[in-house]
């Protein structure tokens, strides 16, 4: 077996174990990095330098006992709008190309307390805006199941290096399906927590009220172990609650006797492709199967999440990246005559097209005249959107439902039509508009062999009971990785 094959909590028992250290598992992983990259281009850049004298350090840590986490000596990676001091973070935009945060996210802190090894930062969607991770200044990531297919995004460097096995877990965030929709289309695990969980300090903002960091990896039990440890109440956020309980591990139990799921009706109309809803209807019939009760039921205002959420996400976007016009740091035009002309030709050019679109409706919908007709009012369909959810969760556990209506499309062919982008968010906005805890997790594959995910939904603060059941269905089926994710270094 090779040592790119175990879980990250395996790996992390046998370095505790003494049978791997962190140091071969380190060098497994960058050889892993060197023979696929070229083709995936997960990563916007990796130091293989800094990883292997890091993985020495912990290594020498986990000896004397200084790191003693389940997860301590594992290799990840982070995505590339999380700050990591002294290192290159872009978002994946030119304005941002050389840009060297003096500080840390404050997820990163926790992991370096942790003991986990950094091998390099993912490629992702022009500061997070994309759903495919073509929107890269840096070029294009590309599905390790088929390289003529999209990742998804934006986190799909993250999901993209994980299913092909260049690092064993890694860090995303999730404004509106941005850990999910990727997940899934890699035929991996990645989970959206609850808004607040994990600290924002640090998370180069796109949507503020919506933006959230959240752990991507090979197994539910990974994304519990790693939500474990990013999660914490930070003072440097206002935005992060203090909860009783961090504890999420506990919840990787097989067992979903008694509990409730609902499956909106909503979700699986016109628009789902039939091989998609079969995937995920099947999965609902095996937790079914094992004890759950299954029940359709009527989600309202469905229809409205998409144009609610891209108004408020470009609202909240043209303000928050007001900040890149070329005066403190990042890319600056080189000529230009007077201040104003330096901003206007600093942003022209540093910007993507897809970032200066949603600049330019950010600013049409908060422009005088138009706040109270757009921007206030999507803001009263996100309050009636987490009303309905705050209903379901009266009668339900949790909620069942796709991750996207297809598998990953080919590249190019999102691009092509925006609008057709954005209707691909239908089942993964209204989570962040309404700041729940969701879960995607592989169910099968269609025709093609791309995979499909499954979607599950909780209350808010309750990531336990979807763990719960992710974790249950999980047990009934092998996690499987594709062919380009194969060899390596023999454990």
């Amino acid at each position: 077996m090779s040592i790119l094959d175990y879980t990250a909590l395996e790996l992390g028992r046998k370095i505790k174990d003494g049978e791997i250290t962190a140091v071969e598992a380190t060098k497994a992983a960058l050889q892993q990095i060197k023979a696929v990259e070229d083709q995936v281009h997960g990563f916007v850049s990796y130091d293989e330098e800094s990883a292997l004298k890091r993985a020495e350090e912990v290594q020498k840590g986990i000896e004397e006992g200084i790191y003693a986490g389940p997860l301590a000596g594992v290799p990840m990676a982070v995505k590339d709008n999380i700050c990591t001091k002294g290192y290159t973070t872009t978002c994946s935009s030119k304005i941002l190309e050389n840009f060297v945060p003096t500080y840390s996210a404050q997820a990163v802190e926790n992991l370096i307390k942790e003991g986990v090894i950094f091998l390099g930062k993912t490629n992702m969607d022009e500061f997070a805006m994309g759903s495919t991770t073509e929107t890269s200044a840096f070029g294009e990531t590309k599905n390790p199941w088929d390289l003529e297919k999209v990742p998804g995004g934006s986190s799909g460097g993250s999901a993209a290096a994980v299913a092909s096995n260049e690092c064993f877990m890694a860090l995303g965030s999730d404004t509106g399906g941005s850990i999910r929709q990727p997940a899934s289309y890699c035929g991996v695990t990645g989970m959206k927590p609850t808004y607040g969980t994990v600290s924002r300090y640090g998370l180069i903002a796109y949507g503020s009220s919506l933006d959230q960091i959240g752990p991507i990896a090979k197994n539910v039990s990974d994304c519990a172990a790693l939500l474990e440890v990013i999660a914490s109440h930070d003072p440097k956020d206002s935005t992060s609650i203090e909860r009783d309980d961090y504890d999420f591990t506990s919840a990787l139990v097989d067992d979903v006797k008694g509990m409730k799921i609902g499956i909106p009706k909503d979700y699986f109309g016109e628009g789902l492709d039939p091989e998609v809803k079969d995937a995920v209807l099947a999965a609902a019939k095996v937790l079914e199967e094992k004890g759950a009760v299954v029940e359709e039921f009527d989600l309202g205002l469905v229809d409205y999440a998409i144009p609610a959420y891209y108004v408020i996400a470009a609202a909240e976007a043209s303000s928050n990246l007001s900040r890149f016009d070329g005066v403190k740091y990042g890319y600056r035009a080189k000529d230009y005559e007077g201040l104003h002309n330096m901003y206007k030709k600093t942003r022209s050019e540093g910007f993507g097209a897809e970032v200066k679109r949603r600049i330019m409706l950010g600013s049409f919908v908060l422009s005088s005249g138009y706040y109270d007709a757009y921007y206030l009012k999507a803001l009263r369909t996100k309050a009636l959107i987490k009303k309905e959810f705050d209903k379901a969760f009266e009668t339900y556990d949790m909620i069942l439902g796709p991750v996207a209506p297809t598998t990953a499309p080919k590249l190019g062919d999102s691009l092509s039509d925006p609008i057709k982008m954005y209707l691909g968010d239908i089942y993964t906005i209204s989570v962040n508009l309404a700041g729940l805890p969701g879960i995607s997790l592989p169910c099968g594959r269609d025709k093609d062999g791309m995979p499909i995910g499954l979607q599950l939904i909780g209350d808010c603060f309750q990531e336990k009971k979807i763990i719960q059941a992710a974790y249950t269905f999980e047990q009934t089926r092998d996690y499987e990785a594709p062919e380009i994710a194969k060899g390596g270094a023999e454990a």
